[in-house]
Order: C-alpha cells, then structure tokens, then sequence
C-alpha cells in the first residue's frame, strides 16, 4: 500500500519588477518519505531571501506535517541498500551532465520554515543541489537534485536540461571521491499543475536519480516557467 499524499495548492509569487527571477517551481507536491519522516512541500517562486536560503531546518515529523499513513510496505520499498560495512553512501558533492556541458558542486537543501523545499540562491543560477532529506544518490529510492534553468540574467546550470536523451550519462560525485554514474532513462516536460508527485519522489526498489528544473513558456504576469523539466535516471 502507498502513502497517502495530500496535494495542495500551488503558491505563485511575482518577481519583483523588471528582474527575471527563476526559480526551480513545481506546482503541487507534498511526499512523506518513509526514512527520513520528511513531508515535502512545494517548489516556488518568490524573493531569494524567503525561499532560496540554504539554512537546515529540522524536518518535521510525518505526522505534524500531512496526516499520511505510512505503512510497512512504503518503509520497505524505501529502505536503505545492504551495505558491507551497514552506512548508507556518502553525502554528495558533484553532478557533472557532459552532453548538456552542466558541471556544479552540490549545495544540501532542506526545508523552509512553511515546509517547502529549499531551492539553490537564484543570485547564483550555476549551483545545484541535493535535497538531502531524501534519498542520497546509490541508494534505494530517488534522489532529487534541483537547478535554475535561468537567474540574475544569466542561463543556469539545468537550461539545457531538456536536451538531455534517453542513454545519456550523469555523474555524481561522493564525499571521499567515488563517482556514481547514472543512465538517463526518460525526459518529461510537464505542467505544474500536473507535477508527477509520486513518480518523482515516491518509493523506488531501484536506485534512481531525478533532476529538476523549469521549463516551457515563461509567464510575465506570474513571473514563473509555465512547466518542469524531469530528467530520470537509475544507477548503471
């Protein structure tokens, strides 16, 4: 049996006034990760200083969050890979995309205090990150990285992120060195308001890997992309 998900609204806040500010938006989403006992909120747009900060704060508890069961199937779908030594995999610190030509170290995400997930700083539309209270990259489930198609009048490091082909390699580098390699298995483009919540974060047996952007055509009246781009991918 799945969790329950409760889907909200989508938040839509303008940019300020002759800036061009994208942030990496998905229109509804809330997961409970079984694991982590994270419930997820929404990607938004608004000012950097409201949603792109990179501060932790301590995920809440399932329960406080959405009142989602989860039960013993979704903790076992969602546990963590046996290993030789019983760790999970190291933190990581790296993507590298060679045919889009988009290379960055990785920034940890979390959660802002109205539980919504963080967002890389829109000052600095290069760097990715890791939502870290999801799955780490190798292990059973989906680790999510997010990045800026644009920002701060500049392409970001995803914007070609639509591009990418079924076959392609991403790399993504450990803590310590070890270097993961990925096969992209499929690229959607798809409307916010139609976010594929539990094809994106819900529980996985493979070891996969999702990364995310904006997309589509760019609304000025809301100052947001009218889509995402998903890229899929399992570990080789």
């Amino acid at each position: 049996m799945e969790p329950t998900l409760h889907i909200p609204n989508p938040s839509r806040h303008k940019s300020p006034p002759g800036r061009r500010t994208t942030m990496v938006v998905v229109g509804a989403l809330v997961a409970v990760f079984a694991v982590a006992g994270v419930a997820i909120g929404i990607f938004r747009t608004g000012s950097p200083s409201v949603n792109t900060a990179l501060s932790s704060p301590v995920p809440p508890s399932a329960s406080e969050a959405v009142n989602a069961p989860v039960t013993t199937t979704s903790v076992a779908q969602q546990a963590l890979p046996p290993a030789a030594n019983g760790s999970r995999p190291a933190i990581p610190v790296r993507v590298d995309v060679d045919a889009i030509n988009a290379h960055s170290s990785l920034v940890q995400l979390g959660l802002n205090a109205d539980k919504t997930v963080e967002v890389p700083p829109v000052e600095q539309p290069l760097q990715a990150g890791w939502y870290k209270f999801g799955a780490r990259p190798g292990e059973l489930g989906k680790a999510v990285i997010l990045g800026h198609v644009d920002g701060g009048g500049q392409l970001g490091i995803f914007n070609r992120l639509r591009d990418l082909k079924p076959g392609n390699a991403i790399k993504v580098t450990e803590q310590g060195g070890q270097v993961l390699n990925f096969v992209v298995r499929q690229v959607q483009q798809v409307p916010k308001a139609q976010f594929p919540t539990q094809a994106v974060y819900g529980p996985s047996t493979q070891r996969e890997l999702r990364l995310i952007t904006c997309g589509g055509a760019f609304d000025k009246a809301s100052g947001n992309y009218v889509d995402n781009i998903i890229v899929s991918a399992v570990l080789s």
